[in-house]
């Protein structure tokens, strides 16, 4: 019999309509979902709150014990699916969970006041101790693996092949131009890493001008040379700081404009060239040289900022000279070059996705003391050495170099981590030495600017998979004594190493057959290489691993990924359905490279663990939504696209356009449909290649639905961009997540030991140096647009207290 009228009865019949509501969603998705051939829970439990809900309304309490069972029913299928995974858990159980409250809640009026209020009290206490048992088992269960013992100690030094030693000193943005990042500095230690203060803090005062905040990036690295720093703001400014106070030395502004800025305002760092045999009192006998957002090459003076007269025109060589007809923002230099035997060798970023006729991706070597042209690298014209004749160009749409060499300057090669060629996600068109040198390390010939050798990561690549990383100069123990090698990152996640003489694997690197068909069937690669020594990535996806803030968008994922094209990694782009690229084009590896520890022969990868959820869209589809290439005006109709990189390029000249859901994020809530975690770090013996430990990097504090930071300090590892450096304190420094802390980590368990709060994001890699015998931590909390992390210009030293 149903209870009497009164309030407590009309919030059970509302609750009623909550459950039916609930349940015809969930009902009407779970039937779309069996019918895509996944799993049938959904169906049934929308069918069972429609009863609960039925029921409910007319103040029955069968309602309740129809929920309590589909709880129940709810519990032993999360269990049997995700065992005691805590965040594969969370949307399976939270939102019913507290359902399931309210509805043992609504027996206290459904029932008489002494007996409903006893049952409700009693099934709630029930509740409370199931929760909290199993809270603690899901806490233990989800303890991360014990750390392996690191390899002890080497008295063997490992060698420098490039012209710097680090110490005091952070003389090149890898440490040096062999990218360890790592320093020999042990003041600052695993004991006394908690007692680091805020030493002193430089604001840049570039920040973004109206209409460019959603290009801003800064990712800068300091270098340190002496008693000063030297270092570069988002649009360029170029600083020069006492490095034990921050206080400005000089600034140089070199008057980049707003419409040059491509995807993102960014410097990730400037170099620093000492002239030999010069007198270093003469002007410019040291020099900082930089690459600027609108293709030059800007050469200053060390010890006062003033551009050096005899370099270039000015103090100023221009890359885009031989390129031919360049938009603003088509054509930017966002790293750092190289200097190597006195030449400075400097690729640049080609806007992606625009037109297949893009401006040309050749590599250049200039003198590092008079700004000449030494030689340039078009890789389809290996005939042409120097600048192309009046009217002609450098050949349009071939892959470019937009990250960071390295440099060896005994065998007199620079390791190029290449980029795609000019539409990434068609190769219909390609030329061969296109698809002989995209994505691939070249070696170049510093002195001829020829290829020495060069390595493919990825065979004809539609996939965004570009080598972003630096390659990191080792000597790698082999039976045969050390070798001379490089290790090579990449964003799939493995990890190649190569003898940096020959180019040739010194570790297994295997060839797999991989998915094929998609809108070009004929030009995907029947295989990929895969390496043998380590890798980054994580098993392929599942319909288990979709993710939500409650049963219906995590539903609602599932539904996504059912009608999705997916094989596992290399999918082949698809038209008429997304596909899913996993990981994406975000890594694995990116930017920030690795971190290696050369005593202890350590490899710290912070990465990033997320699919994208892409379509090529056609090319009359993209015209109707006025989807246009950078420079041009969208029409006023212009609609889809969106502010990350791939979301809605036109690639003119390719039969599609491409659609990018970077991350793979839901509409409204913004949360991501695969499962946590989204980053790691991990150390990895170098030897061996085995893996150490593995950490989640990053907090939930700024992440959350609908953009609202959570402010939960779970560490839920967010995406990352940035490095970390190592010392020989036994201590890792790293930001890059988008929790926007500084941290420092336990070299030998993973574990935090410190972290502070930093005023912008922390997209930029951290440098450690030492002055007056007090050692400095320094890192870039410049924020970053891609990673949605606070926007500032601030440059924060760390030191331990003055006693």
């Amino acid at each position: 019999m149903p209870a009497a009228r009164g309030p407590a009865t009309w919030g059970v019949m509302a609750l009623g309509v909550i459950f039916a509501l609930i349940g015809l969603v969930l009902a009407i998705g779970g039937a779309w979902l069996v019918v895509l051939g996944g799993s049938p829970y959904y169906l049934l439990a929308g069918l069972g709150l429609l009863a609960s809900g039925f029921f409910l309304f007319r103040r029955n309490i069968t309602g309740v014990w129809i929920y309590v069972a589909i709880w129940a029913a709810t519990l032993v299928w999360a269990l049997w699916e995700v065992g005691l995974n805590g965040w594969a858990l969370l949307p399976r159980l939270f939102a019913p969970s507290v359902l399931l409250v309210l509805a043992l809640l609504a027996i206290w009026p459904l029932k008489p006041q002494r007996q409903g209020r006893t049952f409700a009290l009693g099934g709630l206490a029930a509740f409370v101790v199931v929760a909290v048992i199993g809270g603690v088992v899901i806490g233990l269960a989800n303890r991360p693996d014990a750390a392996q013992p690191l390899p002890q100690q080497t008295a063997a030094q490992m060698g420098e092949p490039s012209r710097f030693d680090v110490g005091a000193d952070w003389p090149a943005y890898g440490g040096t131009y062999s990218s360890r990042r790592f320093s020999p500095l042990a003041q600052i230690t695993r004991e006394n890493v908690g007692r680091l203060e805020r030493a002193w803090v430089f604001e840049t005062g570039d920040l973004p001008t109206p209409g460019t905040e959603n290009k801003h990036g800064a990712e800068t690295t300091p270098l340190k040379i002496g008693n000063t720093l030297y270092l570069c703001s988002a649009k360029n400014i170029l600083f020069a700081l006492d490095a034990r106070t921050g206080q400005q030395i000089w600034r140089h502004d070199p008057g980049v404009s707003d419409d040059w800025i491509p995807y993102t305002a960014a410097c990730r760092g400037v170099v620093y060239y000492a002239v030999p045999e010069a007198d270093p009192a003469a002007p410019c006998a040291t020099r900082i040289i930089e690459g600027t957002l609108d293709g030059r090459i800007i050469a200053v003076d060390a010890r006062t900022g003033t551009p050096c007269t005899g370099f270039g025109q000015n103090g100023q060589a221009d890359i885009k000279v031989g390129m031919g007809d360049v938009v603003p923002g088509m054509v930017s230099i966002t790293s750092p070059p190289v200097v190597v035997q006195g030449v400075i060798v400097t690729g640049h970023q080609v806007l992606d996705g625009q037109k297949r006729s893009a401006p040309s991706g050749v590599i250049q070597g200039f003198d590092a003391v008079t700004g000449e042209l030494r030689w340039a690298w078009d890789m389809m014209r290996p005939d042409l050495t120097g600048r192309p004749a009046d009217g002609d160009s450098y050949t349009r749409g071939t892959p470019n170099m937009w990250t960071i060499a390295t440099g060896d300057e005994a065998l007199g090669h620079v390791y190029l981590p290449m980029g795609n060629s000019a539409v990434d996600y068609w190769s219909g068109d390609r030329a061969p030495e296109e698809n002989r040198y995209a994505t691939a390390l070249v070696a170049l010939d510093v002195n001829t600017g020829r290829p020495a050798w060069s390595f493919q990561t990825v065979r004809m690549d539609v996939w965004d998979y570009d080598l972003g990383s630096q390659a990191t100069l080792v000597d790698f123990p082999t039976a045969g004594g050390a070798v001379p090698a490089l290790i090579l990152p990449s964003k799939q996640g493995d990890l190649y190493v190569l003898d940096r003489r020959t180019g040739r694997p010194l570790t297994p690197v295997e060839d797999r057959a991989v998915p094929q068909g998609g809108v070009e069937p004929a030009q995907r690669a029947a295989t990929q290489p895969f390496s043998g020594y380590h890798t980054l990535a994580k098993r392929n996806l599942t319909e288990k691993d979709m993710w939500g803030m409650s049963p219906i968008d995590q539903m609602a994922c599932r539904i996504q990924f059912k009608r999705a094209s997916y094989k596992g990694i290399y999918t082949p782009p698809t038209t008429d359905r997304r596909w899913i690229q996993y990981p994406g084009y975000n890594g694995g590896s990116d930017w920030g490279g690795i971190a290696i520890d050369p005593q202890r022969g350590v490899i710290i990868a912070n990465y990033n663990d997320m699919p994208n959820y892409n379509r090529l869209v056609p090319r009359a589809e993209a015209d109707a939504m006025g989807w246009v290439p950078h420079g041009e005006e969208p029409p006023a109709n212009a609609r889809g696209g969106g502010s990350a990189e791939g979301a809605g390029d036109p690639q003119i000249g390719a039969p599609y356009a491409i659609d990018v859901n970077a991350g793979w994020r839901m509409p409204f809530t913004g949360l991501l449909c695969k499962q946590p975690p989204y980053g790691g770090i991990r150390a990895i013996d170098m030897r061996s290649g085995q893996t150490l430990w593995d950490r989640p990097l990053g907090t939930a504090r700024k992440n959350g639905p609908f953009g609202i930071p959570s402010m939960l300090p779970l560490q839920i590892g967010t995406p990352n961009n940035g490095g970390s450096v190592i010392t020989a304190g036994g201590v890792i420094f790293i930001a890059a997540a988008t929790d926007d802390l500084i941290r420092a980590i336990d070299m030998e368990t993973g574990e935090t030991l410190w972290q502070d709060v930093l005023p912008g994001g922390g997209q930029a890699n951290p440098m450690t140096y030492e002055v007056d015998g007090r050692q400095y931590l320094v890192i870039m909390a410049g924020g970053h647009h891609f990673m949605e992390t606070p926007v500032n210009d601030d440059l924060i030293a760390y030191a331990l207290p003055i006693r």
